[in-house]
């Protein structure tokens, strides 16, 4: 369970109306539902599934070209589908701004995801981006705030990721 009862994800919500924010890709994600939710539900932001995440940084891009800001929603297990597609948000100076959910953090108990909560920063890190790794409820509507505000007006590229005391851990039993 999520370590707070506030609605972190209609706060994010507040912040894209804020931003501009009118595309919103994401691969389905049960951290993420209730802001997929919100961005389904409003008639000013496109809330389109992708088939896997590397497909997010290309639409994102040409978003950007044809004058609109996006955001790629995805779980921790998605961002090494991107690096490769990462490079063209370097390459033409476009902004990129990255809401993701770690799996193998706080209370895991699922084996195979501890790898990805260990390496997750690091491959953002890597591919340039400022990275943000939020553990409280309570802050992740600044959190996103603030890297909506970098991304948008300097063309930065940036990751907040939600820790497992956020979005709740998955219970496994052996």
């Amino acid at each position: 369970m999520p370590n707070s009862s506030v609605d972190w994800a209609a706060g994010v919500h507040r912040v894209f109306q804020d931003a501009g924010v009118s595309l919103a890709a994401y691969v389905p994600d049960g951290g993420l539902k209730d802001i997929i939710r919100h961005c389904d539900e409003d008639p000013d932001i496109r809330a389109i599934p992708l088939t896997n995440e590397s497909e997010g940084p290309c639409l994102m891009a040409g978003a950007w070209l044809g004058g609109e800001r996006s955001v790629l929603l995805m779980q921790g297990s998605g961002v090494g589908n991107c690096m490769n597609n990462f490079g063209i948000t370097i390459a033409g100076n476009f902004p990129l701004l990255t809401i993701v959910t770690l799996r193998g953090s706080w209370g895991e108990g699922n084996p195979w995801m501890l790898y990805q909560g260990r390496t997750v920063a690091r491959m953002f890190d890597l591919a340039g981006f400022m990275v943000n790794v939020v553990e409280r409820a309570e802050d992740v509507e600044d959190a996103v705030g603030a890297a909506a505000q970098t991304a948008f007006n300097a063309s930065g590229r940036m990751a907040i990721i939600l820790s497992q005391r956020v979005t709740g851990a998955k219970k496994f039993k052996r």
